[in-house]
């Protein structure tokens, strides 16, 4: 499916910083690729440790937590973002015969699988349940929104994340031992910078348009 209009797209790395830095940048962005003024790009970060809430949510919930909570406008509901943990936000301007945020999110899973299979594990869906999984735990997350057709929030993929944050609550609705990272899949993780290497080649590729 040609699900963008540019045939380029950057990648900007924003390296470590908070939620609400990240928030604004991605934002401000939106509104630029909207009017024009700005390409198709996928912001990068490492986010300092913090759990958002999607529209499915409700950030009263985790209020009894030792940890910043923030409700954002992505789908979805209560996931951890941390240190060791790749953050992308895919900044695509949709196709107008491309406007299926379905068929959007099925695509970056399917980059968050290409990905990790290329670190050598075998990924998939659950049908019930969003996001990149591998032997029946989630190593990656999506939770997207859209405005004026410029898509915001994006993916997460746990590298060498703290995995003991995900036990102060249930992600995603899920049982907080379901989550998992590549570093305890395969021993020993790549670098977060090659990580952010290859998901972007694979989005890339999944994103192409059509020439």
């Amino acid at each position: 499916m040609r699900l963008r209009e540019s045939p380029r797209l950057d990648a900007v790395d924003l390296g470590r910083l908070s939620h609400s830095e990240a928030e604004q940048i991605m934002i401000d962005r939106v509104e630029k690729i909207a009017r024009g003024e700005a390409t198709d790009q996928v912001l990068f970060c490492e986010l300092e440790p913090i759990i958002t809430v999607g529209r499915a949510g409700a950030a009263a919930d985790f209020a009894h937590l030792k940890i910043p909570v923030q409700e954002v406008s992505r789908g979805g509901k209560a996931t951890f973002h941390g240190l060791g943990q790749m953050v992308a936000y895919p900044l695509i301007h949709l196709a107008p015969d491309a406007r299926d945020l379905h068929a959007y999110l099925y695509s970056l899973e399917t980059a968050l699988i290409q990905t990790v299979e290329t670190f050598g594990l075998k990924g998939g869906r659950d049908e019930r349940n969003t996001g990149c999984w591998v032997g029946g735990k989630k190593i990656g997350a999506v939770g997207v929104a859209v405005r004026k057709w410029v898509t915001y929030h994006g993916v997460s993929l746990n590298v060498t994340t703290d995995l003991s944050w995900f036990r102060q609550f249930h992600p995603c609705g899920l049982e907080p031992d379901v989550m998992t990272s590549l570093e305890e899949q395969l021993g020993s993780a790549p670098s977060l910078a090659e990580v952010k290497d290859v998901f972007f080649a694979h989005l890339e590729e999944v994103l192409l348009p059509c020439r």
